[in-house]
């Protein structure tokens, strides 16, 4: 499955943007949980205009600067949203280097393994210190149907994770202790 696909069709079901503005988008709020870069994006958008669910218009910015302004087609849209109500199974766990490590930390010195520990722990603490500045502009839940609740459901599941993750490293750091 093309999942760039989709979500190229999702942020110009927001609104039309450049294939810049797109790749900005993946450094941003998608970029909490999903990325591409420019290298991925251009070919996809390529296969976008090919198949019919994407047009652009030729922008002229300054004298001579041509860029190309993308939105979605009508067939576009369908193919998105019929994409967006799918039921899918749900994804193999991501692969983890510093799990794998921890799987395998019988064989590491106590002071190792700590080190090991806390340096994670502080880099959780850090993402999730991030993750609830960037939810500190919704004072409320936003309406259902805004183009806001999508981004504060993601980010509160990231904050839930990361704070289960930081539980988690904790307890192994006190039991490293004993």
């Amino acid at each position: 499955m093309r999942t760039l696909k989709y979500a190229i069709l999702g942020l110009l079901n927001k609104e039309p943007m450049t294939g810049y503005d797109i790749g900005k988008e993946f450094s941003k709020d998608l970029g909490e949980f999903w990325t591409a870069k420019h290298s991925q994006i251009y070919p996809e958008l390529k296969k976008l205009l090919n198949e019919g669910l994407i047009v652009y218009e030729i922008q002229i910015s300054g004298e001579v600067l041509e860029k190309k302004l993308y939105s979605i087609t009508e067939k576009g849209k369908e193919d998105f949203l019929q994409w967006l109500k799918k039921a899918e199974p749900i994804e193999p766990t991501p692969k983890d280097v510093f799990r794998l490590r921890m799987y395998f930390s019988n064989h590491l010195d106590i002071t190792t393994r700590l080190y090991l520990l806390e340096h994670q722990l502080l880099q959780h603490q850090d993402r999730l210190e991030h993750l609830r500045k960037n939810k500190e502009r919704y004072e409320t839940i936003p309406p259902l149907d805004s183009d806001n609740f999508g981004d504060y459901l993601v980010l509160d599941g990231a904050i839930l994770r990361e704070t289960i993750t930081i539980q988690w490293i904790e307890s192994f750091i006190a039991y490293c202790k004993k």
